[in-house]
């Protein structure tokens, strides 16, 4: 329960600094424990007079805890990207955000005003969702085409760059998958033949020996055709196994003919070119990875969902395994996320999540191997799992998920696992931040063997993602700790880098910085270096 509404505190703007913050460091930091978590989020929720509306379009700022020697620094400064850069000069929206429209400025005679109308879309570079390493470098990232390229030591910004000068796509998602050897793949959307919509699964080498930018040598893998011609489904992430890809096209679309035409008319944004269509369910989609293949025959269905999150995939005895953080129906979650909302008294927060999908957990199953003569019986023999796959008439596969967990309006969410161990093999510990009513206010970690759930929780706190670190030489799956950064807006240091015992969800030490440490979306670990 929140009836005091600390909550609104992480929905607030900040400073940036000019230095690192020392941290009052509480219990016992792992003595191997030694780098530095980077995160991502707004930060500034208003330029002048002129207020973000939703969640996704406050200006980029990039957070630093580093780790050394049993002590611990916080440092954070803006993304100076031409998103914050321009609005900071002319002390206004500049650049149309997810849910915010800039309109042209007012000073501008008609004439010019009319031009800029007509000058195409100018697409956010504001990289507030995450950030991760391509080769040797760092790149805070959204979902458009700009990614920004980033020090992780002083936070400095240091170059702008457009995907599209590299790969043909529109845009990429903010959750990438990097292989053993430091490849890193994603997908995005893009024009397919005949102007019609595609999905282009991307990869980006590893960190190359002559020390050139890998990015030059990045390519389009394999493409995945879109259900519907002019209206590609949004996509935050994807899954990936040893030897496939997995795409879950869901219910909720982007009509890029209104996108193209509304965007020269005043006041729309990114938000308003969403439609959901309840009538097409969603659809999941496999490509092999080598040779790279898109499997066409394979047509998984299954009823509508909004999904975000993939947790994990993997393969198991001829069939793929895929976990995902879901919400139930075509409702788009986004609609919820608008800062009014947010910032809202606790009984009108718990209105709006009442209307909002519904979240659960959720394990779907997709048999490789389908043969015609089985219509109407369940494909899926794994011993462990209720999913099944059901071959029809149209030779579509119906699926049904087996539940992880689900509980009413209190969503299991920005799931983690040992990646570096687990990414796409058979695994058991998830772990995820508790929403309850969309407020971020536990830790929770899942045995999705068992169903078994341990939380970590306190009083007027509000959690961000945790980041699994394995602890060196470790033998056990949850061998390590978990990093959170926790807002506490009544205590006299207000925020705190929290430090849990993975295995037991036990507070191992806490560093408690002097300052409000606004909400953050993702980010990565990066160990030092000896």
């Amino acid at each position: 329960m929140h009836p005091a509404a600390g909550y609104r505190k992480i929905f607030e703007t900040v400073e940036e600094l000019n230095e690192p913050l020392p941290t009052e460091v509480t219990g016992v930091l792992p003595s191997w424990l030694s780098g530095s978590l980077l995160r991502m989020g707004p930060g500034l929720f208003e330029v002048g007079a002129e207020p973000f509306h939703h969640l996704f379009d406050g200006q980029a700022l990039i957070h630093k805890f580093d780790l050394r020697e049993g002590h611990v620094t916080y440092h954070r400064r803006y993304i100076r990207s031409d998103a914050y850069v321009r609005a900071m000069a002319e002390k206004r929206v500049v650049i149309t955000e997810f849910g915010t429209a800039a309109y042209p400025d007012p000073c501008k005679n008609i004439f010019s005003r009319f031009f800029t109308y007509f000058q195409g879309i100018e697409v956010t570079d504001n990289c507030l969702v995450n950030i991760y390493p391509i080769g040797e470098d760092f790149y805070a990232v959204t979902e458009t085409n700009f990614i920004t390229k980033v020090d992780p030591d002083s936070l400095e910004t240091l170059k702008k760059v457009d995907l599209c000068d590299y790969l043909s796509v529109n845009g990429v998602t903010a959750h990438p998958h990097t292989d053993a050897d430091g490849s890193v793949y994603n997908i995005g959307n893009c024009f397919g033949k005949n102007m019609s919509l595609a999905y282009n699964i991307i990869k980006i080498p590893p960190p190359q020996k002559d020390g050139s930018d890998p990015l030059k040598r990045s390519e389009v893998v394999v493409q995945l055709p879109s259900s519907e011609r002019f209206k590609p489904s949004y996509v935050h992430s994807f899954g990936m196994t040893e030897n496939h890809f997995v795409f879950v096209e869901q219910p909720v679309k982007i009509n890029l003919l209104k996108f193209l035409s509304s965007w020269s008319l005043r006041g729309t944004n990114y938000m308003d070119c969403f439609e959901s269509n309840e009538y097409i369910g969603t659809w999941f989609h496999v490509a092999t990875r080598d040779p790279a293949a898109y499997l066409s025959s394979h047509k998984f269905r299954t009823s509508a969902f909004n999904v975000f999150h993939h947790i994990n995939a993997y393969e198991d005895q001829g069939f793929i395994v895929v976990d995902l953080c879901t919400w139930k129906g075509s409702d788009f979650v986004y609609n919820y996320l608008y800062l009014a909302n947010m910032r809202a008294e606790w009984d009108k927060v718990k209105e709006s999540a009442m209307r909002a999908p519904q979240p659960e957990v959720r394990r779907y199953v997709l048999p490789l191997d389908i043969y015609r003569e089985e219509q109407g019986k369940n494909l899926v023999s794994l011993s462990y799992t209720t999913a099944t796959a059901v071959l029809r008439s149209d030779g579509t596969v119906w699926l049904e998920p087996e539940v992880l967990f689900s509980g009413p309006r209190q969503a299991f969410e920005f799931p983690q696992i040992n990646y570096s161990r687990c990414s796409g093999k058979n695994y058991r510990y998830v772990y995820g931040l508790g929403l309850n009513h969309f407020i971020p206010d536990r830790i929770v970690k899942l045995n999705v063997r068992t169903k078994d759930t341990r939380l970590w929780q306190e009083e007027d706190s509000y959690p961000s993602e945790p980041l699994f670190i394995p602890t060196p030489e470790a033998i056990d799956e949850d061998d390590g700790v978990l990093l959170s950064i926790v807002v506490k807006p009544g205590a006299e240091r207000p925020s705190f880098l929290l430090v849990l015992d993975a295995r037991q969800m036990t507070e191992l030490a806490r560093a408690s910085v002097n300052t409000i440490i606004p909400v953050t979306l993702h980010g990565t670990y990066k160990p030092r270096t000896p």
